[in-house]
């Protein structure tokens, strides 16, 4: 088997949507580790300090077959679309340990799937 890592930079309020939407696709599970972050329309306070936002990353690892259905799912419910919301992107691993409970779980979603 073959894995990929998505991370997904979200803003908090909507970390919960995007795990969901990911687990209904099949991920089976998320890290999500709390960030800070700036972009290209960063808010200033009146004593001129940049403000932060608050984000979360969230970490997907996935079998490969498994992410073009998770990533469209993350960009849906993170509402992408719209300025400011965040970015994912997909990132190939070498080599994996301790997903021996979910490899069967990947197994069967790819032999439902393609076979």
């Amino acid at each position: 088997m073959k894995f990929k890592l998505i991370l997904a930079s979200v803003k908090t309020h909507i970390t919960d949507a995007v795990v969901d939407a990911a687990k209904e696709v099949g991920a089976t599970g998320a890290t999500i580790i709390t960030a800070r972050g700036t972009g290209m329309r960063e808010a200033h306070t009146f004593f001129g300090l940049t403000l932060e936002d608050q984000t979360d990353i969230v970490m997907f690892l996935l079998e490969e077959h498994t992410v073009k259905p998770v990533l469209k799912a993350i960009e849906s419910a993170g509402r992408f679309h719209e300025p400011g919301t965040g970015i994912a992107f997909v990132l190939p691993v070498e080599d994996v340990i301790g997903m021996e409970s979910q490899i069967e779980r990947f197994k069967e979603k790819v032999r439902d799937t393609y076979f």
